[in-house]
C-alpha cells in the first residue's frame, strides 16, 4: 500500500464515531522520505476545518519550536494518533484511539522513520509505554521497534504553561543532537 492509497482508505473511514462530526480527516502532513515521525494526540478545530495537523494557535508554536532546531513541515512529518476531531477538543477515548492505531502504525511502516516524537502526554502513552509520565519523563529517550522515540509537552500544554518552555527548549536541543547522531547528514542535506 501506498501513502496515497492509505490516505484515502483513511478519508472513507467509518470506524468510530468520530467519523459522524467531522468536518475532514486529518491524515498528516510533511515528506515520506524523512527520519524524523511527530505524532499528537488528535486534530482540535482549526486543523479539522483546514484537514491539515498543527494549523491552530498550538501548530503555530509549533512550528515556532521546529524553528529552533531548524526543522519545518517540509522536512519532518507530523501526523496524529486519531484523525478526527474529538468534540470539543477532549482527549481521545480509547476505543476512537483503537479504531485509528492501525493508519498510524501503517503511516509509520511507510516512512520508515528513526525518531519519532511524541507531542504530549496521550501519544507517548499510547506509543512509548502506558506509565510514561509526561512532567517526569518529557525529553528521555526509549527506543522501540529500532525507533528512538521521546516525548515532549503538548504545544497547547505549553500555550496555558508557559512555565515549561525552557524544559521545552532543553528537549528541542536534546532532538536535534539525536537528529545529528542517528541521521548524521539530515542537515546537510535538507532542502529550503
Amino acid at each position: 500500500m501506498t501513502m496515497d492509497q492509505l490516505r484515502q482508505t483513511c478519508l472513507d473511514c467509518r470506524q468510530c464515531n468520530l467519523s459522524e462530526t467531522r468536518n475532514h480527516v486529518v491524515f498528516g502532513v510533511g515528506p515520506e522520505e524523512t527520519p524524523i515521525l511527530f505524532v499528537g494526540e488528535g486534530p482540535g478545530q482549526q486543523e479539522d476545518l483546514q484537514g491539515e495537523p498543527f494549523v491552530g494557535p498550538a501548530g503555530k508554536l509549533l512550528d515556532d519550536m521546529l524553528s529552533i532546531i531548524d526543522l519545518s513541515r517540509h522536512n519532518c512529518y507530523i501526523t496524529n494518533i486519531v484523525k478526527c476531531r474529538p468534540p470539543r477538543n477532549r482527549d481521545p477515548l480509547e476505543t476512537e484511539q483503537q479504531a485509528c492505531i492501525c493508519y498510524l502504525r501503517k503511516q509509520t511502516l511507510l516512512l520508515k522513520p528513526r525518531i519519532l516524537v511524541c507531542l504530549g502526554r496521550i501519544a507517548a502513552t499510547r506509543l512509548i509505554d502506558e506509565q510514561l509520565r509526561i512532567t517526569r519523563d518529557h525529553g528521555k529517550w526509549f527506543q522501540k521497534g529500532g525507533i528512538w522515540m521521546m516525548a515532549l509537552y503538548h504545544p497547547s500544554a505549553l500555550l496555558r504553561d508557559v512555565t515549561k518552555r525552557p524544559d521545552t527548549f532543553r528537549d528541542l536541543k536534546g532532538l536535534q543532537a539525536k537528529i545529528r547522531e542517528v541521521c548524521p547528514d539530515f542537515y546537510d542535506t535538507m532542502t529550503p
